[in-house]
């Protein structure tokens, strides 16, 4: 049996952040995987023809890196005038728990991601709510089966072998037009406005003048590569980007005994799977160990 028929991931129900830490769970105990933590990695120096990786434990010296820190510890929230002055909560997806906590509140949602669509669902269904998105929605009709499925990572795929960064999961996928879609415009909560100007004490102005007043902006805006630790290597090119080579887009061109899962293509859980059994192999080999 394959591990993944041996973990039930049939339940659509079941929220990501419950489904994927026990999927990695079950990982971890089905192969006997010897996880050393907590440790969180400060920095990453070279240090001759090997590489000194600094944590809150202990120095760790290394030949290889297999990097597979992802996006979740780094929240993206663009600057806008007046952020600092709201007198109201200012939060991100990844600190959002349940809708019950803004009801009797006004809540502006902003971000055109499936993330972004699901939250202005369950928030509007307790509480008033604004939508703001800085580009209109393109809807994508039928399955993303498949073959669109590697379209978008091909796209992606794309960007990153030519040093750009990775663009956000939307524009590649689209968003599809589902039930939740046709439900939440016959309830006529799917309104979206253009992205405001400027925050002030109370809510948010537009160009034009136009003000909201709001207790909540959620930002719903992504994440960014969490490759901070990694800066002294300078990894990134002038465009921002990491020029990345290998099977699978995996490994630093500047750097190949640096492979990074999670970067691009592999920001999936199954991308990440696939990638990470590739990076290794393919590491093993600039190493030269059989």
């Amino acid at each position: 049996m394959a591990f993944s028929e041996a973990v039930d991931t049939s339940n659509d129900a079941v929220e990501a952040a419950v489904a994927v830490p026990r999927y990695f769970a079950a990982y971890e105990e089905r192969f006997g995987l010897n996880v050393y933590r907590p440790v969180k990695v400060k920095v990453v120096c070279q240090r001759g023809e090997r590489f000194r990786v600094e944590t809150d434990r202990e120095t760790f010296s290394a030949r290889g890196i297999i990097n597979a820190t992802g996006t979740w510890e780094t929240p993206y929230i663009p600057e806008y005038p007046g952020r600092e002055r709201f007198r109201g909560r200012q939060l991100h997806t990844r600190d959002y728990r349940t809708a019950a906590e803004f009801a009797g509140q006004h809540v502006v949602i902003v971000g055109g991601g499936i993330s972004a669509i699901q939250l202005l669902n369950e928030i509007s269904q307790v509480t008033s709510t604004t939508w703001v998105t800085r580009r209109p929605l393109q809807f994508r009709d039928g399955p993303f089966d498949q073959e669109a499925g590697r379209a978008a990572v091909k796209l992606v795929e794309d960007r990153v072998r030519q040093g750009l960064p990775p663009n956000s999961v939307v524009s590649v996928t689209g968003l599809p037009r589902s039930p939740l879609i046709e439900a939440m415009e016959a309830r006529g909560v799917l309104k979206r406005l253009e992205m405001f100007s400027e925050i002030t004490e109370t809510g948010v102005r537009w160009e034009d003048g136009t003000t909201q007043r709001a207790d909540v902006i959620l930002w719903c805006t992504g994440f960014r590569s969490s490759l901070d630790h990694l800066a002294p290597l300078l990894l990134r090119e002038a465009s921002g980007g990491i020029l990345m080579g290998g099977r699978l887009a995996t490994e630093v061109v500047k750097a190949p005994r640096i492979h990074l899962v999670g970067y691009g293509p592999s920001a999936s859980t199954i991308g990440a799977n696939r990638a990470g059994a590739v990076a290794a192999s393919e590491l093993m080999g600039t190493l030269g160990v059989s």
